[in-house]
């Protein structure tokens, strides 16, 4: 069953779903002394078409349970599971829709989409994987048992977007409170977007993508439970900034960085106290933090 446009999602959709403030589940967070979490960056990504089933499977077989994701909104408003503004990088969209550049998923309908090939430009046992819809990449992470970090991607260019999102999220039975508290995080590099999650639903743990100030972290603490910015900007002291400020569900804010897939640089990260490292390579990172901790 698809989702409905978004121009048929009333300001109501939400009645009735608890708004209570939940603590983070400790899961979510890595304790002074604890390997951070990792996270599979649009799923196990080095070994399965980005943003796919398949790349959540991947993930899954390698026993990680937390995969990161991208929502985006097509012509006839229904979501989509895709990084790129454009479908020309991983898909046959230039093939099947010549002419039509630069092919940006607004200006396709679900069911053009579902004519590309989202899997072939990976390799070739791959052939035929498709551009998931969110319902349908809810179900597989819900059959996977597997918790979910999920961006909202460029949601300037999607009005209502986040509404549509917590609807359909709602729909998939992952508004409960034990979804909520144990295994979904809602992030985005639009503030603004993250507001509005927060103003919605204000027992989501939510992150904000980037590095602001160290003056302006005390803005972001009022509605982010977590501050994620590209590991190239962490440092001991900004993670310590991060962490000695409360978000709104009172805890101590998290750090989650990326995309990490070098040993050493994950290693790197941990030791500087980070919370979770997002990456292509989740086996790869998990198990050079275990062996470290081991250490």
């Amino acid at each position: 069953m698809r989702i409905r446009p978004v121009a048929t999602v009333v300001s109501g959709a939400l009645m009735g779903l608890s708004t209570l403030a939940l603590s983070p589940a400790a899961a979510q967070a890595a304790p002074a002394g604890h390997a951070p979490l990792t996270v599979a960056h649009r799923g196990a990504s080095s070994y399965a078409p980005e943003n796919t089933l398949a790349a959540i499977d991947a993930a899954d077989r390698l026993g990680i349970e937390w995969v990161e994701n991208d929502v985006q909104r097509t012509k006839d408003g229904e979501l989509v599971i895709l990084h790129d503004n454009s479908l020309a990088r991983t898909t046959n969209v230039e093939q099947v829709f010549p002419g039509r550049s630069p092919w940006n998923v607004s200006d396709f309908t679900l069911d053009e989409i579902e004519k590309l090939d989202a899997g072939s430009w990976f390799g070739p046992k791959f052939r035929g994987e498709r551009v998931p819809t969110l319902e349908d990449y809810m179900d597989e992470v819900e059959h996977n048992d597997q918790s979910l970090l999920m961006e909202l991607k460029s949601p300037e260019l999607y009005p209502g977007i986040e509404l549509q999102t917590l609807t359909e999220l709602r729909r998939a039975g992952w508004l409960d409170k034990g979804h909520v508290k144990r295994r979904l995080i809602i992030q985005s590099f639009n503030a603004d977007a993250i507001k509005t999650v927060h103003s919605l639903r204000s027992d989501i743990k939510t992150g904000f993508l980037g590095n602001p100030s160290v003056a302006d972290l005390p803005k972001f603490a009022k509605y982010c439970d977590q501050i994620n910015p590209v590991h190239t900007a962490v440092t001991r002291e900004y993670v310590a900034a991060v962490h000695g400020l409360r978000g709104p569900h009172r805890k101590a804010l998290d750090l989650y960085t990326w995309t990490v897939d070098d040993p050493a640089v994950a290693v790197k990260a941990a030791g500087l106290g980070v919370d979770g490292i997002i990456t292509n390579k989740p086996d790869v990172v998990r198990d050079a933090l275990e062996k470290h901790d081991d250490g």
